[in-house]
């Protein structure tokens, strides 16, 4: 077939927003019980809920709960971790209402039963003690009377369906991982309070439990002194396991004879940022085996390792990213995602890996994928930062001779977060259409140990800014980016790096911000208990230090910014409230700047409605065609651009 030679920008391509909202999930959260394999599916095409799915030993799926029942915990407002199975009895947080179900399916018909009451509570994070017949998990309180919701740990009788929660651990401002020790007479669990974030600081706790729930002195295992713990779990002969960053990189330890000891010591990290409940880095396999994943240099690798003589053994797979793992009985299920692929969540058994469910089960031919190359680029002299750069591929089109493609920049969540090598969809909806994408780890990233991660503290809205910029120029000098054509997106926090980056540097022509922070000091005020001392590290104490917080802050030097912006916004998000991007939007207006604002009712802190994600992806490349003049799909539904006619 024939190359037609067409506009950076301007390519057709089979990545359509229909492949990403009505032919692909989320898969999360799974889970092994017996021969069965739990996990929950977030569905765009119905609303976004998250499906609970079940595989039997025979291979038969099915969906133990009809829709619209959505199956997600609300606390610390990201969730996670909200269900858990034992003995074919499902335990989880309904969306809806936060309470929590019993879902019994070994019954011929079964129906879910509410095991908490109606209240000011939300539940995640779930441990069934059996030899109690309770269920432990975190419970958040959001009453009027307390200044900001209350965090505890709590147990529920499993026989009184109602009952009254027993408080278990109260005190710190967080807590996550209730675990109960294999001769049920240890409870161990993670703590943490303002103004750090798990990945500051957290200290991992146990405690002699009895009969009737009453603990023992508890004891610090480990933690504290800026020291992260991370998935503290108890093995099956009753050793204490758990992931710390004590020696700059995540590495698993555990306790032995009263003893700590390192389990792996690599230059990797063995954990990720714990954003939400339930995140697994590693799990049992036996008595002797630990199957676990880990990052090194942007890449994540698959192991064993034997617990006697701590060698590890590397498991045979393609997976740039692996997540999620969960064993049982000599078995493990984990999420894993290829480059060209999409995440899979597969079973490894007897040294067989098997892929049970697919995130999507047509992935886009191979022509039309662009594969990421690693890149580490100069951001200073003595430092460096990271990225994935993705060239423009299309097995029909090809860009002007002699011309360097558009680059979009993107700039990841978190901050306190990290990019990664698996396929993305919405990554190649652009390189598919002729647009290079640079992905970028920039300084504050985690994957590449905590003095690279704790590089952004104080330092929010400068290193992420001047990494962003410098990559974009890296690139434009080796020719793989247009520098007359420099964009930039992001979300959330990497929203307000786009924010950032356009309105204190030049290197960008226009940007993209999906319910990105414009204002830090409002952020710092109204935004939600979890995140409420966030910037205390990140840009400095508030108020004590209000004058960086408005330095820094894009609202506040909106006169600087003089290039075109699109806002997108969940009307209901609490994380970042729309009045941030409502704010920005009247300022560039009255500057006369083109922008755009696009707000989506019933959405909150990112878009999992079909419609509302192929609008914000839609929007954003039709903002970037009536900029830059190239043609697309005229069936592409129009934004309204304010001030276009200016440009």
């Amino acid at each position: 077939m024939s190359i037609t030679q067409a506009e950076f920008g301007s390519w057709q391509s089979p990545i359509t927003t229909e492949l990403l909202t009505s032919q692909t999930v989320g898969l999360s959260e799974p889970r092994l019980d017996g021969d069965r394999v739990y996990w929950l599916e977030s569905r765009p095409w119905e609303k976004g809920r998250n499906a609970l799915c079940c595989r039997d030993k025979d291979g038969a799926v099915q969906d133990l709960l009809p829709a619209p029942v959505n199956v997600r915990s609300k606390v610390h407002e990201y969730g996670g971790a909200s269900y858990c199975v034992s003995e074919g009895v499902v335990y989880f947080s309904l969306f809806d209402d936060q309470r929590i179900y019993r879902l019994n399916t070994r019954d011929e018909n079964p129906l879910p039963e509410a095991i908490t009451a109606e209240g000011p509570w939300r539940y995640a994070d779930f441990f069934v003690d059996v030899k109690r017949q309770q269920l432990l998990c975190v419970r958040e309180v959001h009453a009027d009377e307390l200044a900001e919701p209350r965090n505890e740990i709590v147990a529920i009788p499993l026989g009184q369906p109602g009952g009254d929660c027993q408080v278990l651990v109260t005190g710190n401002d967080f807590y996550s991982n209730p675990c109960i020790s294999p001769d049920g007479n240890t409870l161990s669990w993670l703590s943490w309070n303002h103004p750090n974030m798990p990945w500051d600081e957290t200290e991992c706790r146990v405690a002699s439990i009895d009969s009737s729930n009453t603990l023992g002195e508890s004891k610090l295992v480990a933690g504290g002194n800026q020291e992260s713990v991370f998935q503290p779990q108890w093995s099956p002969q009753g050793e204490l396991y758990f992931v710390s960053d004590r020696n700059n990189w995540w590495n698993i330890y555990r306790v032995r004879n009263g003893a700590t000891e390192q389990v792996s010591s690599l230059a990797a990290e063995f954990a990720t940022p714990q954003w939400v409940f339930g995140m697994s880095t590693y799990g049992f396999l036996s008595n002797d085996s630990l199957l676990c994943c880990y990052t090194q240099e942007g890449d994540w690798q698959l192991a064993s390792i034997n617990l006697e003589s701590l060698t590890l053994s590397e498991v045979n797979n393609d997976y740039a990213e692996i997540s999620s793992i969960a064993c049982n009985n000599g078995a493990a299920v984990f999420l894993g995602a290829a480059s060209e692929r999409f995440e899979e969540l597969t079973l490894l058994k007897q040294n067989n890996l098997e892929i049970l469910r697919r995130a999507g089960e047509q992935a886009p031919p191979q022509e039309y994928l662009s594969s990421p190359q690693a890149f580490t680029f100069p951001v200073t002299a003595e430092e460096v930062a990271h990225g994935f750069y993705y060239a423009p591929k299309n097995k029909d089109f090809s860009g002007p001779a002699d011309t360097a493609p558009p680059l979009i920049v993107l700039c990841h969540g978190g901050p306190t977060g990290a990019t990664s090598k698996a396929l993305n969809l919405k990554i190649q909806f652009w390189t598919s259409r002729g647009f290079a994408i640079f992905d970028v780890n920039y300084r504050g990233s985690t994957g590449y140990g905590r003095q690279y991660r704790d590089r952004l503290k104080d330092n929010w809205g400068i290193c992420d800014v001047e990494d962003v910029c410098a990559g974009a120029e890296w690139l434009a000098e080796k020719g793989l980016a247009n520098p007359q054509q420099m964009l930039i997106k992001g979300g959330s926090a990497g929203g307000y790096t786009v924010l950032a980056a356009l309105t204190f540097r030049d290197t960008f022509s226009a940007g993209a911000s999906h319910y990105g922070i414009g204002n830090l000091e409002t952020l710092a005020l109204e935004t939600h208990k979890f995140e409420a001392r966030y910037m205390d590290r990140l840009v400095g104490e508030y108020p004590a230090q209000k004058e960086i917080y408005l330095a820094r802050s894009p609202i506040n030097t909106v006169e600087q910014l003089n290039c075109p912006v699109i806002f997108f916004q969940g009307l209901d998000d609490k994380m970042v409230p729309p009045n941030q991007a409502e704010t920005m939007v009247a300022a560039l207006d009255v500057k006369g700047i083109p922008c755009a604002y696009v707000p989506f009712e019933g959405e909150g802190h990112g878009f999992r409605q079909g419609p509302n994600i192929k609008r914000a992806l839609e929007g954003e490349l039709y903002f970037y065609a009536q900029l830059f003049g190239f043609e697309i799909d005229s069936q592409i539904e129009t934004v309204d651009i304010k001030n276009l006619e200016t440009r």
